[in-house]
């Protein structure tokens, strides 16, 4: 057989597993409903503006996906799982020097290409993205701006914008009903609140000087993020929008997430290579998870039986099972790895 038709047969191979775990399936072919596929991780490779895409029951990369631009540190997927988008923040970090990125690319992850883009007329550093599954609409936090700017996802145009009132607004999450938006702005560190429905900012909370990233918890009453000057994350009454603790960390944390039974908080410690899990009950770290090197985001599984963690100096990805907090694979995926996102049919529009 020739190398050629070799590489096309391993290539066609490769689609169509991606294809039936993204619950896409051939023509001609149809899934029972007891073997719908549950799909894929995304993860944003900074270093290489790559997407990689994982099989997350193998912890295997099954494709590895140019984004087009130089580079894609978060991703988003569409509600049924057939695209992602990517904004192309540029070539440094927030608050560094470095090229000012423009464009929140489409991919189409089935072709494993780009399909469509939306270019802002200047440099906004484009960063987090998330898809509303409320209104059908992607928020993106566009730094440089100052704003969080509101995409159509089918026809990649902007349909609005919503002030943040703050520097460096970077990271983003949702109440659960889609009502509200917070964003975490590193410098001066805090919160930003948002009326999704008016489009306005409501407030500017204040944490500390420098903070990193934002969750919410399962019942939406309270926001975290995490102090880059102290060791600790700040707890927010969403209700009152006041700091009214702090959890206590081994060292300063980065990605957190909340798991969505309300039980625990995930945070990613970089320094020392760990995550540790907050009992949200006590608000105290009860246990640390040794991972590869800089453990830096954390996404959960639809189902809340796995965190994924990415491990941006090895570029892996990590998968720990929630019930024992076992690490059950580390999967390749790019150069420092960042942002991670689940694609897939069992995404709905009333998931949380």
């Amino acid at each position: 057989m020739s190398n050629v038709r070799h590489q096309r047969r391993c290539g066609d191979a490769r689609s169509l597993v991606l294809a039936i775990l993204l619950g896409l399936p051939p023509p001609g072919v149809t899934f029972p409903a007891a073997l719908a596929p549950q799909g894929v991780l995304l993860a944003a490779n900074e270093s290489e503006g790559t997407l990689s895409v994982i099989d997350p029951e193998r912890g295997v990369e099954l494709a590895k996906i140019p984004e087009g631009g130089f580079a894609g540190h978060e991703v988003a997927s569409s509600l049924d799982g057939r695209f992602a988008y990517v904004p192309i923040y540029g070539d440094g970090n927030a608050g560094t020097p470095g090229t000012d990125g423009r464009e929140v690319v489409k991919i189409d992850l089935t072709s494993r290409r780009v399909v469509g883009k939306y270019e802002f007329d200047h440099g906004v550093r484009p960063h987090a993205a998330v898809l509303n599954p409320h209104d059908g609409l992607l928020y993106v936090t566009t730094e440089l701006d100052r704003t969080v700017s509101i995409i159509d996802p089918e026809t990649m145009r902007l349909v609005g914008e919503i002030p943040t009132g703050a520097t460096l607004s970077h990271m983003l999450v949702f109440s659960h009903d889609g009502r509200f938006a917070y964003t975490s702005n590193i410098a001066p560190g805090g919160i930003s609140v948002l009326d999704l429905r008016t489009r306005k900012l409501l407030a500017v909370v204040p944490v500390a000087a420098k903070t990193q990233r934002i969750a919410i918890s399962a019942d939406d009453r309270t926001i975290f993020t995490a102090d880059q000057t102290q060791p600790r994350v700040a707890i927010i009454d969403a209700a009152t929008l006041k700091v009214t603790g702090w959890v206590e960390l081994p060292a300063a944390g980065m990605g957190l997430t909340a798991t969505a039974d309300g039980r625990w908080l995930l945070v990613a410690i970089e320094s020392t290579s760990q995550v540790a899990v907050v009992d949200l009950e006590a608000m105290k770290v009860v246990r640390t998870i040794h991972l590869p090197q800089y453990p830096h985001e954390i996404a959960m599984s639809p189902d809340g039986t796995s965190a994924y963690v990415s491990c941006s100096v090895t570029g892996e990805v990590a998968a720990v099972r929630v019930s024992d907090w076992k690490v059950l694979w580390r999967a390749s995926s790019g150069r420092f790895v960042d942002g991670l996102t689940w694609a897939g049919t069992t995404r709905r529009s009333d998931d949380r």
